[in-house]
């Protein structure tokens, strides 16, 4: 039905002014020539220039409204012509309000009863037309009364539907806020259960780290449970970070590592057990804030994955100062164990939003039986 329907509406939007004016022009003229209404003595001049300014106020009602009134008085007072006036009615029910209704319609009693007094003076059938008790009664019914009456219903109908498509909006906007709400809601309470419980199992696995650095007699099994510990530490102060964006609970911002803190990551990785060298190429600059974070983040999870993945590859940290920009490459050889922990590989999908986000791009594919992550990241996105 919809399509059905849109290709007259739209006919209707961009034709029908047009067709109106032309409408009222030939009708103004019919009726003063007497094929429907009372023939008019004037000459076919001033009855061609009565009909083609009708024709022209009817044409501009979208954009104003005096000249259609004008074009309606001047029409029935001088030809009798009821084309205009029923035009000018229905715009004056369809538009005006209050005071400017009640002058209209007293404007509209005073061209009636000009008209009388014209046909009085005219007489013949002009007098029976617009001078007689009953049809001034149904001239004034059908010129004023019906196309009025008329257009106060359009306009009380379009009020309606305008006060439900608000109410509906508002509706849609209060629904929107109220799932927000929810969303807001349930985002607490999952990161409460997440806390509760991963803080738990980190928290157990940090105090027995921590018993078995004091009790072990190993020099080897001393240091591992110290990097364990170490670590879990580290663990839990990032989840309450995470779990507090989450909550916005918060009140304070963390502010994240950058490259500056990239020595000490490359420092745990390496007594974790990864064999890993970092090489810096070009002449290092004072890079914004964003921009450091941003490579800081590539390195972390690139060496994470490598843990993961190849801990027995060997693994290059590359930085590369560019004129317009940083380039950070974390490539690591073939394994040889083949061992590998479980992963959804959701770290390097959010490493590529946040890199594209600065406007830059990150490649992450395997290259000669290991991996490389590559990461270009401009200046301009980061400033």
């Amino acid at each position: 039905m919809a399509p059905s329907n849109s290709a007259p509406r739209r006919f209707v939007q961009r034709y029908g002014v047009l067709l109106l004016a032309v409408v009222v022009a030939a009708a103004v003229w019919a009726s003063a020539t007497g094929d429907i209404g009372v023939r008019s003595p004037l000459s076919g001049a001033v009855v061609l220039l009565l009909a083609v300014f009708s024709g022209w106020a009817a044409g501009t009602i979208r954009t104003r409204r005096w000249p259609v009134f004008l074009a309606a008085a001047l029409g029935w007072l001088v030809l009798a012509a009821a084309a205009a006036g029923v035009v000018a009615s229905y715009q004056a029910g369809l538009r005006l309000r209050g005071r400017r209704l009640a002058i209209y319609l007293a404007g509209a009693a005073v061209v009636l009863a000009g008209g009388v007094v014209i046909g009085v003076q005219v007489g013949g059938v002009r007098r029976i037309t617009t001078a007689t008790t009953g049809n001034v009664l149904l001239l004034a019914a059908c010129l004023v009364g019906l196309p009025l009456v008329l257009g106060l219903w359009v306009r009380a109908r379009r009020d309606t539907l305008a006060a439900l498509r608000d109410r509906a909006e508002r509706l849609e906007r209060e629904r929107e806020a109220h799932a927000d709400r929810v969303r807001a809601e349930e985002r607490t309470r999952i990161a409460r259960e997440m806390h509760d419980v991963v803080a738990h199992r980190v928290s157990l696995m940090v105090v027995h780290a921590g018993a078995l650095e004091v009790t072990a007699a190993d020099p080897a099994t001393v240091e591992a449970a110290a990097l364990i510990r170490t670590t879990g530490r580290q663990a839990l102060t990032d989840l309450r970070e995470v779990l507090g964006v989450l909550r916005q609970a918060e009140a304070a911002v963390v502010p994240e590592r950058g490259l500056d803190a990239l020595d000490e990551l490359i420092g745990e990785s390496r007594t974790a057990g990864l064999r890993v060298s970092r090489q810096d190429e070009g002449e290092p600059t004072a890079l914004p804030a964003t921009l450091g974070r941003t490579a800081y983040r590539v390195v972390r999870e690139a060496l994470t994955n490598v843990r993961k993945h190849a801990a027995d590859a060997e693994t290059v940290v590359r930085l590369r100062y560019l004129p317009d920009g940083l380039e950070v490459l974390v490539r690591n050889g073939p394994s040889e164990s083949g061992s590998a922990l479980p992963g959804a590989g959701q770290g390097l999908l959010g490493l590529r939003e946040r890199v594209e986000l600065l406007g830059g791009r990150l490649e992450a594919t395997p290259a000669d039986g290991g991996f490389l992550v590559r990461a270009l990241i401009p200046l301009e996105g980061a400033t």
